[in-house]
């Protein structure tokens, strides 16, 4: 670019100092100095850096990574503070109370009274015998009758089988 800006300056430099003298060289037409001057050259085109989703998406995820990071070691540095004052609170705690505490020594038991234990009191509990019926509201209902009832075989007479039901059967509707 600077050899294009000095190419420029000595042509409007001789060209001035030719219209001083009140001709132009060759009636008018363009000096060669006017000829070596080329049209100015088109910049270089710059390639646009291009912005993938996945670079913006490496970053975002770097920072919000970096952002747990701190937060894990705050919690930690937070949890390890606060262990730290609960030993010192304990600590002065054993302090105080080994200050204020007065030791008692034990009483001493009286051997010449030695302890007899006594009899209770209270009555001797009286095993009772367990219960292996059924009740009554756990029967089946369809029988009507618990185990308790059907100790007989008298019982047992009196329920009507199967051939007897059919029969029955046969004479309500008339078919016999």
């Amino acid at each position: 670019m600077e050899p294009l800006k000095e190419a420029r300056n000595r042509v409007e430099g001789s060209s001035s100092s030719d219209n001083s003298n009140g001709r132009t060289s060759g009636g008018g037409k363009r000096s060669p100095t006017n000829c070596l001057i080329k049209p100015p050259v088109k910049k270089n085109t710059i390639p646009i850096d291009l912005k993938l989703h996945n670079d913006i998406r490496a970053v975002e995820r770097a920072w919000f990574a970096h952002q747990v990071a701190e937060k894990r070691r705050l919690i930690k540095q937070y949890k390890m503070e606060r262990e730290r004052q609960q030993k010192l609170e304990e600590q002065e705690e054993i302090k105080r109370l080994r200050k204020e505490l007065i030791p008692k020594a034990q009483l001493m038991p009286y051997f010449d009274r030695p302890f007899v234990p006594r009899r209770s009191e209270k009555q001797p509990i009286v095993p009772r015998e367990p219960k292996f019926c059924i009740p009554r509201h756990k029967t089946i209902r369809c029988c009507r009758m618990s185990c308790n009832d059907m100790s007989g075989p008298s019982q047992l007479q009196h329920l009507p089988s199967s051939v007897e039901k059919t029969e029955a059967l046969y004479k309500n509707r008339g078919l016999q």
